[in-house]
Parts: C-alpha cells; structure tokens; sequence
C-alpha cells in the first residue's frame, strides 16, 4: 500500500536530520507537508507523481522521524526560512540544485519561502490551502481568531501548550476527520503527535510563524516577488475562500499565479486525491 516502495534516507543538513523518502524518475519534485501531518500525506499522490518524476518526501524538520532541533529564543530554528534551507540541503545531497516545490499546510509556508529566498532554485511553486503568514496575521479578525484559534494557542510561551496538548494528544488532534485518512497514515500521524519533541517542534513552528515568519514577510511586502509559475489551490469546503479570495491575495506576491479551489476541505491530497493529482500535473506540464 501507501509508498512503501520509495527509498528511505536521511540527510544532515548541518542544521538538522532529515527523514525522507524518494523515488521515480525525470525531473526533480519536492512535496512538503503540513501539521501535523508527515511525508505520509502524499500516500495518495506520490506513486502517480513519480512515474513521470523524481518524487523527494522529507518529514519537516521537527515532525515525523526528522530530528528536533534544540530551539532559540526568538524562535529562529523552526522558522520556514530555515525549514527551507533544509531542504536546499536535501535536494542537493540527492543531486538536484533546480527544481518544483508543492507544499501543503505548513510545508506550503515553506515551499513559498524557498521561493522567494531561492528564486533560482526553485523552477515552479505550488501551494495548498495557504495565504503568507504575513498576510494571515494582517488581515486577522475575530472569525479568523475563532476559526483558526490553534494559531493563537500553539504560539503561546513555552511550555503552556506543550503540557494542555501532552495530557491527551489524541483527544486534541484530528477531532471530526480522522475518517479522512487512510489508517495507516493516521497511524503515523498519532506516533509523531504522542512524542513530546514533535508537540515541542510543532508549537515552535506556530511561535516562529507570529514572529520571525511574518516579520520576514512584512520585510519582502513590495519589495520582493516570487519569480517562477505559481499554482494555488485551496479547500472549497474549508475556511480558506470564505476569509479572502485567495488568487487576489497570491497575486501580490507573484506574476505568474493560477489556481482554484478543490471540491474538498483542507486535506486536499488525501481528501480529492485525484481532483488534486490532475490540477498538478497539468500545472507541471504547462
């Protein structure tokens, strides 16, 4: 089942060591998942993908069987500037110094970032279910704040949600959708959510998003654009569309943006797996 056929490796990336698996062959396809998910999320996707590319799943650093860096007080170790050098390092330990970047959730916040810190690295970016992070927390409102309250509690100061969320990880997560997953991914969701490291990483991630993340947005705000072919899709049945409208939004930070939303909520490639396949590929042959 699943992608159990993909080789497995890990690279240090000086930073961090990152789990990943790979295979296929062709051009080079790096998928980036969100929270708090794993590799696994792309079970679906991935085996399609790779008969016609070279498919590169990391786990985040942080999440899954990637190491969990020690983290600095301004939260700088889980910011998605350096999630993203991370898997510069990756891809060049695999012999690729140019390639496409699809990013889901979290994964997205960094494939975006990746792109506008590596613009010659990066051939083509598509994103899922995501604004920037600089954009979310300026156009923040009460139904944002209530919608996607998780942000607000997960970046609170260590370690008050580390301990709420560690007396039960499995009443926490997952609440309402665990039919959306194949119980082997579920699986692994559920090892990753009860290791006290990965609850750590994963608040980390969120305080780096309120301050580091969005202050490096505010920085490249008007200043700096992402320069390759941008896909955005989003959940149609999700909260993305009724709090902006995405391509409007995306528009600011690149040129090249297409996109629409996906007859689905938020987990789009496990969700409408197909319905996402297609719209990639033929963002990838395009």
């Amino acid at each position: 089942m699943l992608i159990t056929d993909f080789q497995s490796t890990v690279v240090n990336t000086g930073e961090a060591e990152i789990y990943l698996r790979y295979g296929g062959q062709g051009p080079p396809l790096l998928l980036l998942h969100g929270h708090p998910q794993t590799h696994m999320m792309w079970h679906e996707l991935a085996p399609k993908l790779a008969e016609e590319y070279t498919v590169v799943m990391p786990d985040l650093r942080g999440y899954g069987d990637s190491s969990k860096p020690e983290s600095a007080d301004d939260h700088s170790t889980y910011s998605k500037r350096a999630m993203a050098k991370d898997q510069i390092a990756v891809m060049k330990e695999l012999g690729f110094s140019r390639f496409t970047v699809i990013g889901h959730d979290r994964g997205a916040r960094c494939a975006y970032r990746l792109a506008l810190d590596f613009p010659k690295t990066v051939e083509k970016l598509a994103v899922m279910d995501i604004i920037p992070t600089g954009e979310t927390f300026r156009r923040a409102d009460k139904d944002f704040a209530m919608g996607y309250w998780h942000w607000f509690f997960l970046a609170q100061p260590f370690d008050f949600p580390e301990r709420v969320i560690g007396e039960n990880p499995d009443n926490f997560y997952f609440q309402g959708t665990r039919h959306l997953f194949h119980p082997e991914a579920l699986a692994e969701y559920w090892r990753g959510i009860h290791n006290p490291g990965t609850i750590h990483a994963m608040c980390e991630d969120y305080r780096a998003a309120a301050t580091i993340d969005s202050e490096l947005d505010e920085a490249d705000r008007g200043s700096k654009k992402i320069t390759c072919p941008v896909l955005v899709l989003w959940g149609e049945k999700g909260a993305l569309p009724n709090w902006y409208d995405v391509l409007d939004v995306w528009q600011d930070w690149a040129d090249d943006v297409t996109g629409r939303g996906i007859d689905c909520g938020h987990y789009l490639a496990e969700e409408a797996p197909e319905e996402t396949y297609e719209e990639i590929r033929k963002f990838l042959k395009t």
